[in-house]
């Protein structure tokens, strides 16, 4: 299972390229998921770094779940559109093109974050106020979570 965590911050060199922790790689299993990514713009226009067979499985799987034939059509453009296959160099570092970075509106300064199945790059300052701004949410929400397992566990243990 693919569990990707963490937040690292890195500068973009004066090549465009990104270093990638190695805490955050050591997360990947290679014969599982590939040794390659995908280069995408996601949700809310953060770009994402997808691991190549995980991503391959999103592309395939979300045409045909489209209600309307031209909804699968714009799905299947722009995901392949927006994808680039990407590897890192042996220094770990990834290439970002000046025409993404624009499009991304990334600066120099990013923070890598870990999210489940892929990586998302923020300009540091926009994830700290997304933190700032969701930060009490999320307290909610893992109380919840974390009561919603204690109570699972605690009827295992009646039965």
């Amino acid at each position: 299972m693919l569990m990707l965590t963490g937040e690292y911050e890195h500068t973009l060199d004066g090549k465009n390229r990104l270093f990638i922790s190695n805490k955050l790689r050591s997360q990947i299993d290679v014969e599982e998921h590939g040794s390659c990514f995908y280069l995408v713009m996601g949700a809310n226009g953060i770009l994402c770094l997808y691991p190549e067979k995980y991503f391959q499985q999103i592309a395939l799987a979300g045409a045909p779940r489209m209600a309307a034939p031209d909804e699968a059509v714009t799905f299947e453009r722009l995901s392949f559109a927006l994808a680039s296959k990407v590897e890192l160099d042996r220094q770990g570092r990834l290439l970002l093109g000046e025409k993404l970075r624009k499009r991304a509106r990334l600066d120099n300064t990013l923070t890598l974050v870990g999210v489940r199945d892929h990586i998302e790059l923020w300009n540091s300052d926009d994830w700290e106020r997304y933190l700032e701004d969701n930060l009490p949410q999320f307290q909610n929400q893992i109380m919840e979570a974390r009561q919603t397992v204690l109570q699972k566990q605690s009827r295992q243990l009646d039965v």
